[in-house]
């Protein structure tokens, strides 16, 4: 589809991604308890600026990568896979604690989401890792394949966003600083990222 290899695990790992806890579903929170949906939606719509930097500069690579060196390419579809493996042990790995507190001032939760995504070294790793392992060079269309994979980003973060949102404003008192919460779901994206990462490296 749009010459994205394997479009429906591109999808999946997405929402394996979005679901890690993080500094981004933390500024989530945090600005939805500080002013409510309208915050909380305007830090989705900075976290999802975040990510298109990061996604945009990571296409610059790739499209390098597949058009002067496609065995440097390859390697680095290897890596990718790699480092999903080493990043879902890494997550099955986490103890159960406190979440982490996160400073937002108010008025500025989109520029300040933005900032801390830009920022976050497991989002630029992610990033930049990430697309080598969906993009086929026999089926690749150039900046049509690369648009749609931003878009089908930009509008599952949206999505995802809403739903955090709304959660956190109408259950706050249980949504916020679960650590039993924040665990399952470590070990659930740890262990889903490590049965993708291995998927498609065995599958190249």
């Amino acid at each position: 589809m749009f010459g994205i290899a394997d479009y429906g695990a591109f999808v999946v790992a997405i929402i394996i991604f979005l679901a890690i806890p993080g500094p981004g579903n933390l500024a989530l929170l945090t600005a939805t308890g500080k002013g409510g949906v309208r915050a909380g939606m305007a830090a989705t719509l900075g976290v999802i600026a975040g990510d298109q930097a990061l996604l945009w500069m990571a296409v610059a690579g790739v499209s390098a990568l597949l058009t002067t060196y496609p065995a440097a390419f390859v390697t680095v579809q290897w890596l990718g896979a790699v480092y999903l493996v080493w990043l879902g042990a890494k997550l099955l790995g986490t103890k159960m604690g406190d979440a982490p507190v996160l400073e937002l001032q108010p008025h500025h939760y989109l520029r300040q989401a933005m900032v801390i995504t830009l920022f976050n070294p497991k989002a630029i790793v992610f990033y930049m890792a990430f697309f080598p392992l969906f993009v086929d060079p026999s089926v690749h269309q150039g900046l049509l394949t690369f648009a749609a994979m931003a878009a089908t980003i930009a509008v599952l973060t949206f999505g995802y966003g809403l739903v955090l949102v709304l959660l956190a404003h109408f259950l706050a008192a249980r949504v916020r600083g679960s650590a039993l919460a924040t665990s399952v779901l470590n070990k659930t994206a740890g262990l889903l990222l490590v049965v993708f990462g291995l998927k498609l490296a065995l599958s190249k």
